[in-house]
């Protein structure tokens, strides 16, 4: 066998009182995409951020085409040939298109960069491996999260990369977007590049990895090939339990209606929604990337104020000018970005939990610290969040636990309408097993559910109702039993309607 690209071996790793990693290997070989799995708090990241040179490792040894590195920095391994399209999008908002692909790599006339040549490489880079027309002079806050990470994957393909090592890449990708980015894979594969896969979503590890190292608590268990042991086998590695239940079942009785909209509008992204969602109801929505359904659940928020319509809450109606306002008429959002968007990384645990609910918790002005403390600990143990305690600080724990103490701040605080903004995102198969059983014990207490989600295969599973976003309008109602993964995808891609159009 040929000389690996990347060996990591015994490699440990510890954030205050947590053992990320321990005793840790990964060894990967050119010309082969290695997928890296396991569940939140795992040490998937932990170990690339050791790679990438962003963490120290405590000891273990790391060799890149056999040369061992000491001291790792992100220049240095970058200089080894080793690339990184991390989870997190680490690009400067407001460099342009182009600046973010040549960043320390810009071509030059004498001292001066040669902005005119520079454009036209990243245009013609963008369209050779993305099929995309973006003007290079775009800036990056301008940007969808999508383009976002295909500029980050070209710098990457750009700088001659020898080996690639990709964070959850297709987290916010459409299908087309996924598959462009699967057949650039298997060409720079076939060039013997060595590819790390890091991903959530096992059809994606069964669709594209060669061989799968599975990680569990820090530790590798495992190094396996899909095609072989099969993704339930891995699954089970990941998780140590049967995991054959993936959509638990629930029997509720879905009452009156709790949240209405009636002629819905925000101007450029969605038109005339009308809508409700009862009690004990979960209502899924889902659409195309910029289909305007993340507008929706935002305004319902109150995160934008609608041009016109009306929003009815508990037969009255209602409007919302801030999130605030939204959260006292007992209206919580879970967002897709939620380390971003809801986590206080100087806080503990159970005090990020807490904050949501505190004025539930308090009397005369102070916080019963025996209710707070009840509360927190059911919901790190609901959730199964990986934590030595409800005080470690949050910035010790994993991305995928921390999203998971978000979940729980807003599980806490006992509103009425839940608006679940891709929950599962970048969540392990344990813990969507976790949430999903968690959805369902609010539907079973009488609570109002929306839940959006773009993986349909639990919308299917999941929901009540499912409504269809398509270019701003609600195009498709289906009831349960008729909600299929095909006619979701038909109806939210436009097929649909040209399908009708055709026959009409």
């Amino acid at each position: 066998m040929t000389q690996a690209a990347i060996e990591m071996h015994g490699v440990n790793k510890t954030f205050g009182p947590v053992r990320a990693l321990m005793d840790a290997n990964l060894v990967v070989h050119p010309g082969t995409i290695h997928g890296l799995v396991g569940q939140n708090g795992a040490g998937k990241s932990t170990i690339i951020k050791v790679l990438a040179g962003i963490y120290k490792r405590d000891s273990g040894t790391v060799r890149v085409h056999g040369q061992e590195l000491d001291a790792i920095t992100p220049a240095a391994i970058e200089a080894c040939g080793v690339h990184f399209i991390h989870q997190d999008r680490l690009l400067v908002p407001t460099a342009t298109v182009a600046e973010a692909i040549f960043l320390r790599n810009e071509p030059h006339i004498g001292p001066f960069i040669n902005y005119r040549q520079m454009n036209k490489r990243a245009t013609e880079l963008l369209k050779r491996y993305f099929d995309l027309d973006l003007d290079p002079r775009t800036l990056i806050s301008e940007l969808s999260t999508a383009k976002q990470k295909i500029v980050q994957i070209t710098r990457a393909l750009a700088n001659d990369a020898k080996v690639l090592v990709l964070d959850e890449p297709t987290a916010a990708l459409v299908s087309k977007e996924v598959s462009s980015l699967f057949a650039v894979l298997r060409r720079l594969k076939a060039d013997n590049l060595a590819i790390i896969f890091i991903s959530h979503y096992m059809s994606e590890i069964d669709e594209i990895c060669d061989v799968v190292t599975v990680l569990r608590n820090g530790s590798d268990v495992g190094v396996v090939t899909p095609a072989e042991a099969g993704i339930e086998a891995i699954v089970q590695m990941m998780t140590n339990r049967d995991t054959s239940e993936m959509y638990p079942r629930r029997d509720v009785t879905i009452g009156e209606p709790v949240l209405s909209v009636n002629g819905l509008t925000l101007a450029g992204h969605f038109r005339d929604v009308s809508l409700e969602v009862r009690a004990g109801e979960i209502l899924g929505i889902t659409g195309l990337l910029g289909s305007g359904d993340k507008e929706l659940v935002s305004t319902l928020f109150g995160q934008s104020v609608p041009d016109r319509g009306e929003i009815v809450l508990n037969g009255k109606p209602v409007s919302f000018r801030s999130p605030v306002q939204a959260v006292r008429h007992g209206i919580a959002k879970i967002p897709e970005d939620r380390r971003a968007h809801g986590v206080a990384t100087g806080l503990s645990v159970g005090e990020n939990i807490a904050l949501a609910s505190l004025d539930q918790m308090s009397g005369w002005g102070f916080v019963n610290t025996r209710t707070e403390a009840a509360k927190t600990e059911a919901l790190i143990k609901e959730l199964g969040i990986k934590t030595p305690d409800r005080h470690t600080m949050v910035k010790n724990l994993s991305g995928g636990n921390q999203q998971k103490v978000v979940v729980a701040k807003w599980l806490s605080c006992d509103s009425q309408v839940y608006l679940l903004d891709e929950p599962t995102v970048a969540v392990d198969v344990g813990a969507k097993v976790e949430i999903y059983n968690l959805m369902n014990r609010l539907a079973s207490e009488g609570k109002a559910l929306i839940f959006l989600s773009s993986d349909l295969e639990e919308i299917v599973e999941m929901c009540d109702r499912v409504l269809v976003i398509y270019r701003g309008a609600l195009i498709g109602e289906y009831q349960r039993g008729e909600i299929d993964a095909d006619r979701l995808l038909a109806a939210a891609s436009g097929a649909q309607m040209e399908q009708e159009g055709r026959s009409a």
